[in-house]
């Protein structure tokens, strides 16, 4: 059974920066691409970036391109999300989510291709 415990959420003023982090355990973390989802209220779960396995590649989407950093420490099993210059529209719970598949090449934007969730933690930003 896979864990995904997602931390470093919270409130913040717009322009500043949060961490998240996710500490996986229970599979091969450092064979499975990663990625990570944020759900609005009343706004369907969204994907935000994703990792390949060795974190050789990286993909964001459009809105965090150049504020967000999707990265991953195989050594000690954890995920991170660097995120600066926050808006209020950032504003979601944010989960991080494991890839069904172990190497594959291509990251993944679809939730159907990610089969472990956490259980999110929530970003707030302020205006």
């Amino acid at each position: 059974q896979v864990q995904l415990v997602e931390s470093g959420g919270g409130l913040v003023q717009a322009g500043g920066s949060l961490r998240l982090s996710c500490a996986a355990s229970g599979r091969t973390f450092s064979t499975y691409p990663m990625g990570w989802f944020r759900q609005a209220p009343g706004k369907e779960r969204e994907f935000v970036a994703a990792i390949s396995w060795s974190g050789s590649r990286t993909y964001y989407t459009d809105s965090v391109k150049g504020r967000f950093t999707i990265s991953r420490d195989n050594a000690k099993n954890t995920l991170h999300l660097q995120m600066d210059s926050l808006r209020p529209e950032d504003t979601a719970v944010y989960y991080c989510a494991a890839d069904r598949a172990p190497f594959r090449l291509q990251v993944q934007t679809t939730a159907d291709e990610y089969d472990y969730w956490g259980q999110g933690t929530q970003v707030t930003v302020s205006s």
